[in-house]
């Protein structure tokens, strides 16, 4: 059966600081590709440096997670999250502050990925599973996923970024799940880990421009935000999920509550808009 999906509600501003501290709780270039990795000029944003210098070394990257037209509704896509449309101000609100880095993140698969139903003649989207054991190493611990209907295909517009957003301020496109053989939902790379797959770019980028903390925001919460949170955490940034900038698609109170655990477990802080973590990032800008 498919998962319930939220409404989210109107999105909340950011107001002062004194509310925030009442209220705390492949890589694709979008310079020339030709360039070698990682050694572009930077855009600045205003704001930018005195954000880092205020925050005694501190560089905070914004991750815009899979803001694609197959998870959003309004018209539905195939995987849409109920109400996530709506969201794009807030989305576009932070995307205008200034992070050191904004990054979006793009599911990107083949038409025969393994994750999709259709490749599994007598299985269900959203009522089936899947095991897929790491393809380098039997051994390492298998990651098991729904089925999924067919989504976010190459070439299609279900995989294209919302028109909505505001991609002019992003500088980078990471893209993943293009291997059909396994599941890929995190920003970081595949969920296996002995050895680990993939080409690590997502760890590269943030690496290459001194990254120290990751703010993470999309959809949907439960899948590849909640992934690329914790794998952020576990290669030891200081993580953020901001909860009002993303958007559950099974809203049942077990599911979320039992995602939230895990990551508060995982050392992600769970924030809101009103936090003084994005207040400082905002009011660097004035």
């Amino acid at each position: 059966m498919k998962p319930q999906k939220p409404h989210c509600g109107q999105a909340r501003a950011i107001t002062s600081p004194a509310t925030a501290v009442a209220c705390e709780q492949r890589v694709h270039r979008r310079s020339d590709t030709s360039s070698p990795p990682f050694k572009r000029e930077r855009r600045q944003h205003r704001g930018t440096q005195a954000y880092n210098n205020m925050s005694a070394g501190k560089r905070a990257v914004l991750v815009c997670v899979d803001i694609q037209n197959d998870f959003c509704d309004d018209p539905e896509g195939a995987l849409a999250v109920r109400g996530s449309r709506a969201l794009a101000p807030v989305w576009n609100e932070l995307l205008a502050m200034p992070f050191a880095l904004k990054v979006a993140t793009r599911d990107c698969h083949p038409a025969d990925h393994v994750s999709f139903a259709s490749q599994h003649p007598g299985k269900q989207s959203f009522q089936d599973t899947i095991t897929v054991k790491n393809p380098e190493n039997e051994q390492d611990t298998p990651f098991t996923s729904t089925l999924w209907p067919n989504h976010c295909i190459r070439g299609t517009p279900g995989c294209e970024i919302i028109s909505e957003l505001d991609m002019s301020k992003v500088q980078h496109i990471i893209e993943k799940g293009q291997d059909k053989r396994f599941e890929c939902y995190s920003a970081f790379g595949p969920p296996y880990r002995n050895p680990k797959l993939g080409d690590d770019q997502m760890i590269r980028l943030l690496q290459s421009e001194g990254i120290t903390d990751v703010f993470v925001v999309g959809l949907a919460y439960e899948a590849c935000v909640f992934h690329t949170a914790k794998d952020a955490a576990e290669y030891g940034f200081r993580t953020y999920l901001i909860e009002d900038a993303a958007a559950f698609a099974n809203k049942s109170d077990d599911n979320i509550s039992s995602i939230r655990k895990t990551l508060q477990d995982a050392g992600v802080s769970l924030i809101g808009l009103q936090s003084k973590e994005v207040w400082e990032i905002k009011s660097a800008a004035s």
